[in-house]
């Protein structure tokens, strides 16, 4: 595993490039109507929703008032591609809304790409009159998942993307509640835990485009990475410590759902 490693670097930014690499993220991250009820269920009533870092628009509610924040035009212009209303050019730090505009707030696998998690969430706290929704992953469960075997290197990006859950809880105060998220088997979101029971589908570069700690690798990693994979599975070894995983139907791992209230 050296090869790999002696080429990583510290992140200063951990804002992933989605002008030049997010071609095809909407392909591969579709909501998941099994994570939706989740978050469907944190917005209890509220009627008027702004989605922060909302992407192409998984998991924003049909039957809600929903504004869009999305920096990215490559992401701006998916949405249109899928249906969805256009987003708001702007950034979670800065935030073109008046104090307590919406009932709840919404931030969907977003929260490691902004550069200063603090601000970001005090500017949502003042546009937000109730309820602030965030799913993220805990960087203190990434171990769970068989990935950590087989892409170290990329686990070493992801811990050092992704703030502590007791950050975001010093920002947001101390009415959270913090619900682990089952993901099924067959997840049509594409992040990295979706495969948990189907491994081929880390070959696939298509694919591993959709997971954004992957652009942290470069190329020549990569194929190492993968290589080691594709041996384990050649050679039965994933099977025999993770088969089990191929039929299981739901898996717990790092996924999070953090849902403040003032």
């Amino acid at each position: 595993m050296d090869e790999s490693k002696n080429d990583m670097k510290k992140i200063s930014n951990p804002s992933f490039n989605y002008e030049e690499d997010g071609l095809r993220y909407g392909a591969h991250r579709q909501t998941e109507p099994e994570i939706a009820k989740y978050i469907y269920e944190a917005l209890g009533d509220a009627n008027t929703v702004i989605n922060i870092g909302a992407g192409t628009g998984s998991y924003e509610p049909d039957d809600r008032f929903v504004i869009a924040v999305e920096p990215s035009a490559k992401m701006r212009e998916q949405r249109i591609i899928n249906n969805k209303n256009p987003a708001v050019n702007a950034t979670v730090d800065a935030l073109p809304f008046d104090d307590k505009s919406f009932d709840a707030a919404t931030a969907f696998l977003t929260i490691h790409h902004w550069p200063d998690i603090a601000k970001g969430l005090k500017e949502i706290r003042r546009v937000t009159r109730r309820q602030i929704v965030i799913m993220t992953y805990d960087p203190d469960a990434l171990h769970v998942f068989w990935n950590a075997k087989y892409f170290p290197e990329v686990i070493d990006v992801e811990r050092q993307r992704y703030p502590s859950i007791t950050s975001i809880l010093n920002c947001l105060g101390n009415n959270c509640l913090v619900k682990e998220i089952s993901v099924p088997l067959n997840c049509v979101d594409g992040f990295q835990e979706a495969f948990y029971g189907r491994p081929e589908y880390f070959l696939s570069k298509d694919v591993r485009s959709g997971m954004s700690a992957w652009g942290f690798i470069s190329s020549e990693q990569q194929d190492v990475l993968v290589n080691r994979l594709k041996i384990a599975l050649s050679s039965g070894e994933w099977d025999r410590s993770y088969g089990h995983l191929r039929t299981q139907p739901f898996f717990n791992g790092a996924l999070r759902l953090i849902i403040a209230r003032p």
